[in-house]
């Protein structure tokens, strides 16, 4: 039985509460589900539940970007950048699919971040620490070449550019994929479950008290060992077990804000100055560019970290001082995001000069505690955890010792023998498609969003009768989404698991009734439920354009 289903939720709810895991991870983001995949493929019975759709915090809200940190040699984290680089390439072997690699440009203008000696030292050891292979290595480009490539960029600043890879992903669908490879390996993973309290024996954390946000349903799940993966929320789960003392967390804001592509029609993405002197970054996808990210404290509701005018504001001027002929204005922009870095606090030390270095706290009655870190580096964020959740195991019940295995295991929709193959299948889908008037743009977004699974949607799709293909298809993407996806509201469909309120916002209001009447009949709702998903769904479509 697949309990990823949302039509066997029931079924998952009597698991939980019927087993005692080895493990419970409480976070069901990158760094939750990449614990979920080492731990449940080395043997430990493992359960994961999050209070949110999955992905609903960070790890849905970031920069989607799965790169190697050249950021972070300005900051001398050697060790860092060395690790996510070769964290990146691991994930690109193992998910294809969902990693795109592009060039970045980095514009190197007048009294900026970087003069030409210092890109060039900097992106050749920034080459040299993460491997880079031999055609994707750096460039240095004269102004002329440079405004060959990126004709938008300012001409009186500007003095050249440097040429290096990134790697561009969509965060909230690596993270359901990852979740769903660890379900493979009987991982028994819920949304919509909320950590009420934890449950002791002898001063030991034995298991929590959890409520389904769904049915209201209380539930006791029982593990051995229990990991606090939840992000911005790391210090209120270790405050439920009454334990918080030394470093702690310091939350700050990062904002992005999605233009149409012909108001910011940059021809690749681009790296660049802001006024102030951080760095930005402009990443075209599909019909849109988005841009950002803003580095601020943040303190509010963590749930809906929200977009200020001043956010807005410094943005968008960010964007006019490099690009002077866009003019970009507040009216220009259709959809926006806001995410929360869980960064280590350490005084004196402005939001962006904290490190991304990750840590593990571990409280007297056992609570594994893990923040900071970057969506790069999930993998081995993930071995780290589960290497102490093994010696714990082994010494409790004499678990027998197993290595990490995840630097191997493909991903759920990657199984390409190389990734040159996700272009080749692309190909195939369109000739499947074309003859239902839709466009190559489609083939890439669905290869794109879901591998190898593609197939699987197709068949549902062709099942339909919608006069509007579109609508067909978005029906097919919610049915699979729905029974392999835990997908319980229509928000977790348009914002996580296609990302159609970033980057098609403008099919929503076609898309929403029929879709709506499909997960009413789906779920069994009520009117009262299906009306409640209706108002959800405006509310959230109202918010990415307006601000306070």
């Amino acid at each position: 039985m697949n309990l990823l289903s949302s039509l066997n939720r029931s079924s998952l709810l009597e698991e939980l509460s019927s087993n005692e895991y080895d493990l419970l991870i409480i976070g069901g983001g990158i760094t939750g589900a990449g614990i979920a995949l080492d731990a449940a493929s080395r043997g430990i019975k493992t359960a994961l539940i999050d209070k949110q759709d999955f992905a609903a915090g960070t790890s849905s809200r970031s920069t989607k970007l799965i790169h190697g940190g050249l950021r972070y040699l300005k900051q001398f984290e050697i060790n860092l950048v060395r690790e996510v680089g070769r964290e990146r390439a691991i994930v690109y072997s193992n998910a294809p699919h969902l990693v795109v690699p592009e060039k970045m440009l980095l514009p190197i203008i007048k009294n900026g971040n970087y003069t030409k000696l210092a890109a060039s030292i900097g992106l050749f050891v920034y080459d040299f620490l993460i491997r880079v292979k031999k055609e994707d290595r750096r460039k240095i480009l004269s102004k002329e070449q440079t405004l060959e490539i990126e004709p938008l960029l300012r001409k009186d600043i500007l003095k050249g550019a440097g040429l290096y890879v990134e790697y561009r992903t969509d965060d909230a669908r690596l993270a359901i994929e990852i979740i769903k490879t660890a379900a493979k390996y009987g991982t028994h993973a819920g949304n919509y479950l909320e950590a009420k309290k934890f449950i002791y024996d002898n001063k030991k954390i034995i298991g929590i008290e959890c409520e389904d946000l769904i049915s209201h349903r209380i539930l006791i799940i029982r593990a051995k060992q229990i990991v606090n993966a939840t992000g911005p929320w790391v210090d209120e789960i270790r405050k439920q077990d009454l334990f918080i003392k030394g470093k702690y967390l310091h939350l700050t804001k990062g904002v992005h804000l999605v233009v149409p592509s012909e108001k910011l029609p940059v021809k690749q993405s681009v790296y660049f100055d802001a006024q102030d002197g951080r760095m930005l970054f402009a990443i075209p996808r599909g019909n849109i560019t988005y841009f950002g990210t803003t580095d601020t404290d943040f303190i509010g509701k963590l749930e809906d970290p929200v977009i200020t005018k001043t956010d807005v504001n410094y943005l968008i001027d960010s964007v006019n001082f490099m690009f002077k002929d866009c003019k970009l204005t507040i009216e220009d922009i259709i959809s926006s995001w806001a995410g929360l870095r869980p960064l280590i606090h350490e005084k004196d030390k402005s939001p962006s000069e904290l490190s991304r270095k990750d840590e593990i706290f571990i409280s007297p009655a056992g609570l594994i505690s893990i923040a900071g870190g970057k969506l790069t580096g999930y993998r081995k964020m993930a071995q780290r955890i589960v290497d102490i959740v093994v010696e714990n195991l082994n010494q409790l019940s004499g678990f027998t010792k197993v290595k990490c295995k995840t630097e191997q295991i493909v991903i759920s929709g990657g199984e390409f023998q190389k990734p040159s193959q996700v272009n080749d299948y692309i190909q195939e889908v369109f000739q499947k498609i074309k003859n239902k008037g839709l466009g190559k743009n489609k083939a890439v977004s669905l290869v794109r969003t879901y591998g190898k699974q593609t197939d699987l949607i197709l068949n549902k799709f062709f099942e339909f009768n919608d006069s509007d293909q579109e609508i067909a298809l978005a029906r097919a993407e919610l049915w699979f989404t729905v029974n392999n996806e835990a997908v319980l509201h229509l928000h977790d469909f348009f914002v996580r698991r296609t990302g159609k309120l970033y980057f098609e916002v403008s099919t929503i209001s076609k898309l929403l009734p029929m879709l709506l009447l499909d997960l009413k009949n789906y779920l069994n709702l009520t009117n009262e439920q299906a009306k409640a998903e209706s108002d959800a769904m405006h509310a959230i479509v109202n918010e990415v354009t307006n601000f306070k």
